[in-house]
Order: structure tokens, then sequence, then C-alpha cells
């Protein structure tokens, strides 16, 4: 029972201590309570104050902001005006200025284009005059030139002057193609005649003196003529007289030249007839017959400036070729001295590979040689300490 008593006195102070304790932690909540309300309503008061005394100042800043803003405005304001005011000044004066250059510049081009036209035009009238005068003394020459002509067709007229006409122009082309030790003039081709041919060709032959080719010009001059204006004007009648007088001609030149010049074996079997224009070599070409005629009755070839340069040229090569033939010999010669000379060379060559291939061997067992030395020189000059500390 006193145990049951004890346990219930012990039960019933720890309520009370409890109860007590209860009482002061509610207390002290209460006096917390307290402390933060009034801490809380400090803090608020003050955060008031603090936002009132911002909200203070905020609105000074932006009143003095707005008036400063107010003085800049107007201030930039008066510097746009003062700007303004000089620009327009300034590009008033750049106009003023530029108007007066412009004027300046104006002036200076009408001088210079008065002055370069003034000069060009003297220069156009100058050089007009000196065509002018150019054209007169063409004139005159055209004028001195037609009257060379009609003395050249006055000329022209005399056979003689013909023949030598064809004779320069055959001279020209023989020069231009043959040596001069290759042709001769004015040439006695028949032995025991005084007729001596305008040209002859010096061809190789059996004699010391060679073989002459005789050739003579020939130039119908008034039978052409007459087949030129016939045909111009359309008269076949008269251009088939012209041709048959040609033909007559020809047929005379060329019998003639092989009575005179012609006397194998001191001549060739045939001789040349030079025409010297082309148009009148063409003419001839065409009459049928006439060239084989010719050739086959008097032995005798007509050529024109072209043909005969073509042939001249053959002859020519020929030449060269029997040069060739002569001295073929020599050739020989000289190539049975250098087949020797190359053998004997061969033989030189041959020994000086062997003394090579000899130094060459000499030279690879003195490079031997020389290797082992270095070797030996190498395992002399190594330190044998710093070889041991080495390894």
């Amino acid at each position: 029972m006193i145990l049951v008593y004890i346990t219930l006195a012990s039960i019933i102070l720890v309520i009370i201590l409890s109860a007590t304790t209860l009482v002061l932690v509610r207390n002290r909540l209460e006096r917390m309570r307290t402390q933060v309300s009034e801490a809380l309503q400090s803090s608020h008061q003050s955060s008031i104050d603090t936002l009132t005394a911002i909200a203070s100042l905020t609105q000074n800043q932006l009143e003095s902001l707005t008036q400063r803003t107010s003085e800049v405005g107007e201030k930039t304001e008066r510097q746009l005006l003062a700007m303004r005011d000089s620009i327009d000044t300034k590009m008033e004066l750049i106009r003023t200025d530029n108007e007066r250059k412009l004027e300046q510049m104006r002036l200076t081009v009408d001088e210079k284009l008065h002055e370069t036209l003034e000069r060009r035009l003297g220069e156009s009238f100058k050089l007009v005059s000196d065509q002018l005068t150019v054209v007169n003394k063409s004139l005159g020459e055209m004028q001195n030139l037609a009257d060379g002509v009609g003395d050249l067709k006055r000329v022209l007229t005399n056979v003689k002057s013909r023949g030598m006409l064809g004779e320069f122009q055959l001279h020209a082309i023989l020069q231009d193609v043959l040596a001069p030790d290759q042709y001769s003039e004015n040439v006695a081709t028949k032995s025991g005649s005084n007729e001596r041919v305008e040209f002859a060709i010096r061809l190789p032959g059996l004699q010391d003196k060679g073989v002459w080719l005789p050739i003579d010009a020939k130039f119908p001059k008034e039978d052409y003529e007459r087949l030129l204006i016939a045909q111009d004007a359309g008269d076949k009648e008269g251009s088939e007289i012209a041709r048959k007088a040609i033909e007559q001609r020809l047929k005379a030149e060329a019998k003639a030249i092989s009575t005179k010049y012609l006397d194998p074996p001191l001549t060739t079997d045939f001789a040349i007839l030079f025409l010297p224009l082309e148009g009148l070599y063409a003419e001839v070409l065409s009459l049928p017959g006439l060239v084989d005629v010719l050739q086959k009755t008097y032995r005798i070839v007509v050529a024109g400036p072209t043909t005969l340069t073509a042939l001249l040229n053959s002859l020519q090569m020929g030449f060269k070729t029997l040069a060739i033939q002569k001295r073929s010999s020599e050739v020989w010669q000289v190539l049975g001295g250098v087949k020797t000379e190359f053998s004997r060379f061969g033989e030189m060559l041959e020994k000086t590979k062997k003394r090579l291939d000899l130094a060459s061997g000499d030279l690879d067992l003195a490079f031997r040689r020389t290797e082992k030395i270095q070797r030996k020189l190498i395992a002399v000059e190594s330190d044998p300490v710093v070889d041991r500390e080495k390894k």
C-alpha cells in the first residue's frame, strides 16, 4: 500500500511539475510572441520610414533629372540652331565660291576651246593645203607617167627594143636562179657560124667546155596586142586572125633558132624560146597543136617566166647532184680514213677501259683498307673507362 501511495504521489508530483513547466513554457512563448510582435512592428515602421525616405529621394532625383533633361534639351536646341545657322552661312559661302569658280572655269574652257578650235582649223587647213599640193604633184607625176607610157609604147613598137625587153627579163631570171659560171651571154653555139644566141646555159658534158643549151627571147607585140583588142571587143574573127598570126610568127622564130643555134653534140638537141609575158604564153599553149609542132618539127620548147624559172630550178638541182657525184670518190676516201682511225680509236678505247678497270679495283682495295684503318683508329681513340661506365 505504501508503495502504491508513493507511486501515486510520484505521479502527482510529476503531473504538478509538468503543469508548472507548461505554464513556464507558455509564459516564455508569450514573452517571445510579444517580443517578435514588437520587433515586427518596429521593423515594419522602419521599413515604412525607409521606403518613405527612398520615395522622397527618388522624387527629388526625378525632379532634378527632369530639370537637367529640360536644360539639356534647351541647350541642345540652342546648339542645333547655332549649328544650322553656321551651316547655312557656310553653305552660302560654298555656293558663292563654287559659282565663282565655275564661272572662271567656264571662261577658261571657252578660251581654251576657242584657241584649240582656231589651232585645229589652222592645222586642218594646212593639212588640206599640203594634201592638195601632193595631189597636184601626183597629178603631174601621173601626167609624166602617162607620157612615159606613151614613150614606152612607142619604144615597144620597135622590134629591136621589144627584143631588148625580153632579153632583159630573161637575164634577170637567169641571175636569180643560176650562178654566173653556169650561163653565158651572146654565145656562138654552132661551129663554123657567127650567129650568137642571146643566152646559153652550160650543161655538164664529156668535153671540158660542156654542152650549151640555147635560150632566145621573142615577143610578137603587134600580133598579141591585136589579139587583146579583138578579145576586148568580142571580135571572134579578129581573135582567130591574131592567133594565126602569132602561130606563124612563132613557127618562123622556132625555125630560125633551130637553124642558127642547134649543133649537137656541142649543144643540146633542143632550144628554149622564151616568151616574156605569162598572158602571151597562155595564149600560145591554148593554140591547138602548136607546142607539139614546135617540139617535134623544130626541137623548140616554149617557156614563159614561171615555166622557165621552174626549169632552171630543176637544172640547178641537177647541177648540185652532179657535183655531189663528182665528190663521192673523195667522200669515200675520207670515210675510209675515218674508218681506219675509228678502228684505232676503238683499240685505244679498249686499252683505256682495261686500265680504268684496274684502277677501279685498286681504288676499291684502297677504300676497304681505309675503312679498316678508320675502325682501328676509332677503337684506339675510345676511353675504356667511359665505355665501362656507359655499359
